[in-house]
């Protein structure tokens, strides 16, 4: 039954028969938590059809509710807000209806298809902290639209071409003395990346030397004997130069290598790659068919051009005077090839930092004019920076949290705690090891999803690892809790039916556990798993409200224990499915 459509239509009756007036919607929100009630009607919007005080109109709809529809045990009225009170039979049938509460709340239906694009590095670093974030938010979006009834493909565009990956080959190539991932013992990410790093420390001795002979830093900047190599190694490049080329895929090679070991530790994956290399020339074909559609206009130079000042923005470049084309061009080239590649697809979210936000609105506005049908169902996941209480991040000066070393400390940090707390004496070293790093990699990723996107980070990792508050760790001790409670039960049926009257704090669980569906819905349409993260905190806490208070196996009668342990199950499943849509994995013991 949707009850929130039942009293609808019996409220809207209710107002026909008892004021002779006509109400065409309801308002409804959830029943504030000083007052008594699971779902209140506002009587305020009301008052534009049917005269009267608030207060009385309340309690005649109520009264009138309370008759014709038997979930509805009572009410109250505050002021101009109806509280309704629901059945412990309405709650006991929803519990019922649930075949299996391990699926609960996820669809099947694949009624359409979207990419996902995140993780897009540059391939003259390895990943970092800022990367992670990203990476983690793509992913978990990926899986909650899957829940919510997409069919999902995860992408990523790798940044394999540039001046920034030439100097990482130039330092390699000046002072690596052919050392390589195998040598070094190295993953070949790290290994790129000191050499990037050991470029920028170069640069800026020979910057310091010409300012100290006399020219101005602008001028030192331009005519370091480095950069200038470096330039004249990407025009090499995109001549195809034998030995530059051979260079570029060696090393390239090794950072892919290092990416899909780090991908591997947190738990993602990607259904296609597409590489700057490749795409940087797409999108040209498509200025043809703008300037036909007056699209774009071409200027007296030659260069052409996207107005979109009717639509509050400026002109938009998208190829040069002298025929080259630009980021977005590439962009726009690159989105239309996707959709060729995968033709179901009918949108694409772009996870991508908040400084790139008007670049992204100018891209989906250009596409929109092109007349791409799918260009009204591209959305950008647009999240801000990752602090840590040190300050920023600079990955040419090295100092870069690394993600690998970042989810080494985190399984560090989770198992000192753990030890600390001595409840794992009888775990093999085996099962320890497996243990912290799904506790470390649990309390990264929850702290960082449980964070609107939008919002700025400021990451600390001992905070993170704490067992108590709204962390990772906490909801997953939970869950082993929960574990337990099921072993010590043994094997037991679903019921059927209960005849019991249910404790408040057994209402208030199955209360949470029924919105678990919508909030998928929700956490999808605001592409958020902020809103999954923090319902499983408040299912959680709910939880050991009820497990603090109610005893399980203390239970007057066969027939409530068996209803609390079966409560606790259906908890635990839905646990391990909200935390499986942030990419957590869930302990059985702790």
């Amino acid at each position: 039954m949707n009850l929130q459509l039942t009293l609808e239509k019996e409220i809207i009756k209710a107002v026909s028969q008892l004021y002779g007036a006509t109400l065409e919607t309801v308002e409804f929100q959830a029943t504030r938590k000083e007052f008594e009630g699971d779902i209140t009607v506002v009587i305020f919007p009301m008052l534009r059809v049917v005269k009267g005080n608030p207060v009385q109109i309340g309690e005649a709809i109520g009264t009138y509710i309370v008759k014709h529809i038997d979930v509805v045990s009572k009410f109250n009225v505050v002021k101009g807000f109806l509280n309704l009170v629901l059945s412990d039979a309405y709650y006991l049938e929803f519990f019922r209806s649930v075949p299996d509460f391990s699926t609960f709340g996820k669809r099947q239906d694949e009624t359409e298809a979207i990419m996902v694009e995140f993780a897009s590095p540059n391939t003259n670093k390895p990943l970092h902290l800022g990367h992670i974030r990203n990476i983690l938010l793509g992913a978990s979006v990926a899986e909650i639209l899957k829940a919510a009834g997409k069919k999902v493909y995860n992408t990523q565009i790798i940044n394999d071409r540039g001046i920034h990956i030439c100097k990482s080959m130039l330092a390699w190539k000046r002072f690596g003395k052919g050392e390589t991932p195998e040598s070094s013992g190295l993953k070949g990410d790290k290994l790129v990346g000191n050499y990037y790093v050991k470029f920028d420390k170069e640069y800026k001795k020979e910057i310091a030397k010409l300012i100290a002979d006399g020219r101005s830093e602008d001028e030192a900047k331009a005519e370091a004997p480095s950069l200038l190599e470096a330039q004249e190694m990407l025009r090499k490049w995109e001549a195809g130069d034998t030995e530059t080329v051979a260079l570029w895929k060696k090393m390239n090679a090794w950072v892919y290598e290092g990416f899909e070991k780090t991908y591997a530790s947190l738990g993602v994956h990607f259904d296609s790659y597409y590489y700057e290399s490749d795409t940087y020339l797409l999108g040209k074909e498509v200025i043809d068919i703008g300037l036909e559609k007056n699209v774009f206009k071409r200027k007296e130079d030659g260069s052409v051009w996207c107005d979109l000042t009717d639509e509050g923005l400026d002109e938009k470049i998208v190829l040069r005077s002298d025929g080259t084309a630009v980021y977005m061009t590439q962009d726009i080239g690159t989105a239309i090839q996707r959709v060729k590649d995968h033709p179901d697809v009918n949108g694409m979210i772009y996870t991508v930092g908040n400084e790139q936000d008007y670049h992204f609105k100018v891209l989906f506005l250009i596409l929109k004019k092109l007349g791409y049908v799918w260009a009204q169902q591209l959305y950008h996941l647009s999240y801000g920076m990752v602090d840590l209480p040190s300050g920023k991040m600079k990955s040419r000066e090295g100092t870069v949290v690394d993600a690998d070393d970042l989810i080494s400390d985190m399984a560090k940090t989770a198992g000192d705690i753990s030890e600390e707390l001595g409840k794992i004496d009888d775990f093999s070293e085996e099962e320890k090891k497996e243990l912290y790093q799904t506790i470390g990699l649990g309390a990264l990723k929850y702290y960082i999803l449980k964070v609107d996107p939008k919002k700025r980070i400021l990451f600390n990792p001992e905070e993170s690892v704490d067992f108590q508050g709204n962390t990772g760790p906490f909801i997953q001790y939970t869950y082993a809790r929960i574990q337990s409670i099921l072993r010590k039960a043994g094997p037991l049926k679903k019921q059927v039916n209960y005849n019991i009257i249910l404790q408040d704090k057994e209402k208030e669980l199955l209360k949470q556990l029924q919105v678990f569906p919508e909030t998928i819905q929700q956490a999808a349409q605001q592409y958020s798993p902020a809103l999954i993260a923090n319902y499983t905190y408040e299912l959680v806490r709910l939880y050991n409200s009820f497990f603090q208070n109610i005893s399980i196996f203390g239970a007057d009668t066969e027939e409530e224990q068996h209803f609390r342990v079966q409560l606790s199950k259906a908890t635990g499943d839905v646990i391990k499915t909200a935390f499986n849509l942030l990419g957590i994995r869930v302990p059985v013991r702790m």
